[in-house]
């Protein structure tokens, strides 16, 4: 792999969805840092992506069309929360591509004044007005409350809010509703996209036989690639999600799930600083859209 021809990142969020910059400004901060191409792949929306495809802003940093997509866990697979699955390269304005999203979406909206009232039986007076008055997201989610309980003293930071009261299993946890995963990589690969699994080591899985077990089944389902390069993947990770794309013959893919401010020890196109995802990865997921697209 040539590893001269510059880096990307896949896997970035804007105030589309959790992240706490702007798209404009993210593209900005990519041009200035050298990044070679981006991919912003917000949570169930593509919005960012379209306002930044409408500026027509011309930049030596390709652009990606992306987003990450909440879904259910394969029904043989017995795992807690959603797994999320990254789409790549499919037309933004597919109209049932937008109707999936924004029933995601609108689970998302639901979902917030549930946690909120969970919070209130424990006697922590959080608020919805509260809670948006510190954000300029277009979604309010479990990020963006777990700011909040920090900002007023209720945890120490962003993983405490998660492991008190947020996180599956927690007081003020609240399941939402996914799309089935079979659905989620139809959709993606029926608006012309790639579908890919995002950063498999956070999933809990007992041994590699059983990780390839569920990778073979998402493959059953269309899967097309896995981000093997993640800030949080240890070398060992990344080695074994190398092995198991050249096995299924799956793309490779990588992102340093930037969410800005959220996640500051998070930086763009380097993870935690030592990340480097080479330009040719974006490439083979080109020629890969390029593939759908003419068949």
């Amino acid at each position: 792999m040539d590893y001269n021809c510059g880096k990307i990142d896949l896997h970035i969020h804007s105030t589309a969805s959790d992240g706490t910059r702007t798209p404009y400004e993210i593209l900005s901060l990519a041009t200035e840092l050298g990044l070679k191409a981006i991919s912003i792949t917000d949570h169930d929306s593509v919005e960012g992506v379209k306002a930044l495809l409408k500026t027509g802003e011309r930049t030596e940093t390709e652009l990606l069309t992306g987003v990450e997509i909440s879904a259910a866990p394969p029904p043989a697979f017995n795992l807690p929360g959603s797994i999320h699955i990254l789409g790549y390269g499919m037309d933004i304005d597919n109209k049932k591509l937008a109707e999936a999203l924004n029933k995601q979406q609108q689970s998302r909206i639901n979902r917030t004044p549930k946690i909120i009232s969970r919070l209130n039986d424990m006697g922590i007076a959080a608020s919805l007005a509260d809670i948006q008055s510190q954000s300029e997201n277009e979604q309010i989610g479990r990020p963006h409350i777990a700011q909040w309980l920090v900002k007023n003293g209720h945890a120490a930071s962003m993983d405490d809010a998660f492991d008190k009261f947020l996180g599956k299993g927690r007081p003020a946890y609240v399941e939402k509703e996914r799309m089935p995963m079979n659905e989620t990589i139809q959709k993606i690969r029926a608006s012309g996209g790639i579908a890919v699994l995002a950063h498999p080591g956070l999933l809990k899985f007992n041994d590699r036989s059983e990780y390839e077990r569920f990778v073979i089944e998402l493959v059953s389902m269309g899967l097309q690639g896995i981000e093997v390069y993640y800030p949080e993947h240890s070398a060992a990770q990344r080695s074994f999600f190398k092995y198991l794309a050249d096995k299924l013959g799956l793309l490779i893919s990588g992102g340093t799930d930037f969410h800005g401010d959220l996640t500051p020890e998070i930086q763009l196109g380097a993870g935690r600083g030592d990340l480097y995802i080479p330009y040719a990865i974006y490439e083979s997921i080109v020629d890969a859209i390029t593939l759908n697209t003419h068949h």
